[in-house]
């Protein structure tokens, strides 16, 4: 029988980057074939210095692939005139005849999951044999209740960290006392799954990131993706527009930071 490929899903977070370098370091095994990391287009630019020291100074000894399903960030902020003809739907925070809600949410499938799978089906040379490939998902102990089975017959999903009983603090010691650097929270800047701490800490810590955030919420109700949705759009759940919201007061709220429960392993880790 022939052996499956081992391919890491590489969010560049701080749970997938400590699978891949323990991989690295032999302390998971086998050495996988590869790693995927799925570009949406719209991570922070720490992700991508994090991401680009990690496949440039020697510390992974297998290959690191970059996939792409388009540009998120565009396709939103064209919305209905978008080059791509495409419709990116976010989870936005809805407003409909003074009834609140949250949109469907299908970015996590159509720009991380659809290109990792067209890469797997690649390595696999276009056959899908079943378990011919194991996904390695970086899900920590604290993140077991994202722990799903693949939905295709050709993958075997594969959580190392949770057979380490490791929790991300855990990967946070293992990343230190192994020398290597804190790597950024990985995920879109102008993902709604975000608590009012998150949404100020970005603001005061990245500008850059937050203003880009900033731009889609303002276009999203211009660009007639409004219209379409049959709805007032908004990134934060106060249905408010993002630079009119006093994060100074919201943050102290206690609102859940969402990531964990919503992006099916494949972001934020």
């Amino acid at each position: 029988m022939t052996k499956p490929l081992n391919i890491i899903s590489l969010g560049a977070g701080v749970q997938s980057t400590t699978m891949a370098l323990m991989a690295a370091h032999g302390e998971i095994t086998p050495m996988p074939h590869c790693a995927i990391f799925a570009d949406t287009g719209a991570e922070p630019k720490s992700v991508y210095e994090h991401l680009a020291w990690l496949t440039t100074d020697g510390f992974l000894p297998f290959p690191v692939v970059i996939v792409r399903n388009g540009n998120i960030m565009d396709d939103l902020i064209g919305g209905v005139n978008s080059s791509s003809n495409r419709f990116a739907s976010i989870p936005f925070f809805t407003l409909h005849k003074n009834k609140a809600g949250m949109a469907r949410r299908q970015c996590t499938k159509e720009y991380k999951l659809q290109p990792i799978l067209k890469q797997v089906r690649r390595l696999l040379y276009d056959k899908t044999p079943k378990g011919g490939a194991e996904m390695w998902i970086g899900i920590s102990t604290d993140e077991a209740l994202r722990m799903k089975p693949s939905r295709v017959q050709y993958i075997v999903n594969r959580w190392p960290l949770i057979e380490k009983g490791m929790n991300r603090a855990a990967c946070l010691g293992w990343l230190e006392r192994n020398g290597y650097h804190r790597p950024p929270k990985s995920a879109c800047t102008f993902c709604p799954y975000r608590s009012d701490e998150s949404w100020r800490a970005m603001k005061d810590e990245d500008p850059a990131s937050f203003a880009e955030a900033v731009a889609v919420d303002n276009a999203i109700r211009s660009n007639g993706t409004a219209i379409r949705m049959k709805a007032d759009l908004y990134l934060h759940r106060s249905l408010k527009p993002l630079d009119q919201v006093d994060l100074r007061t919201h943050a102290e709220a206690g609102q859940p930071d969402l990531f964990n429960n919503e992006c099916e392993g494949m972001c934020g880790v």
